[in-house]
């Protein structure tokens, strides 16, 4: 499932990573990539252990845990936090897939990666290219969102960053570990979620909003990993 979550992060909380990012102290990317993903790999990245990162990695966990359609689309048991990235003139990140399991720095936690997810800090009239291509079953989708909004994929999927002509593209990125593990039956929930809260605001009373919620608790029961 690839899913947009616009407003995630406001107005006033965008500016406020971009003004900490624009003076942050930017080291080659590829020093985090994998063997593979290194080859194909050409951005700036914020050490994780840098205090802006840090700052703002806490300022996106708390923005997310406000998020609904993130909560309800995720069903996140573990996120990694999130990281930053920057790509100028020159810079893209050909195709990869993303690794599967990603060690937390400085500890012994360990993320299985279900759901990738880019939160985008740029507007698209900064900058030209740099759009990210995700492939999947149904197709190839290109996706530039507004500064704020946030892109949902599975892990599993082929994906790049095309190249940045112009301008500057900055962007947090994470992954999640969901309490779903499949794709499918997160998006059948997901799904159902959605329906649920339409005949909810509809007919809150309705004995279908009943059935079909104790149908959505049944399903996450047996799929869930707790």
């Amino acid at each position: 499932m690839l899913l947009t979550i616009p407003g995630v992060l406001t107005a006033e909380q965008v500016a406020t990573c971009r003004d900490r990012l624009d003076r942050a102290d930017w080291h080659d990317g590829r020093l985090t990539a994998g063997h593979q993903s290194a080859r194909v790999k050409a951005n700036l990245q914020l050490p994780e252990h840098d205090p802006v990162a840090r700052e703002l990695s806490d300022l996106v966990l708390r923005a997310l845990e406000r998020s609904p359609d993130f909560l309800a689309a995720a069903l996140p048991r573990h996120v990694y936090p999130p990281l930053f990235n920057r790509y100028v003139p020159g810079m893209a990140f050909g195709a990869h897939v993303d690794n599967a399991i990603r060690q937390v720095p400085g500890t012994a936690h360990r993320v299985r990666t279900d759901v990738s997810a880019t939160l985008f800090l740029s507007t698209p009239d900064e900058y030209d290219g740099g759009e990210l291509v995700v492939e999947d079953t149904y197709g190839t989708h290109s996706v530039k969102l507004a500064a704020g909004d946030m892109v949902l994929y599975p892990a599993t999927s082929l994906h790049q960053v095309m190249p940045v002509t112009r301008g500057a593209r900055v962007a947090a990125f994470f992954w999640t570990q969901s309490l779903v593990k499949d794709d499918g039956e997160r998006s059948l929930l997901f799904d159902l979620d959605m329906a649920i809260r339409e005949i909810g605001q509809a007919a809150p009373d309705s004995p279908t909003t009943v059935r079909l919620t104790a149908c959505y608790h049944n399903l996450l029961r047996r799929w869930a990993e707790v």
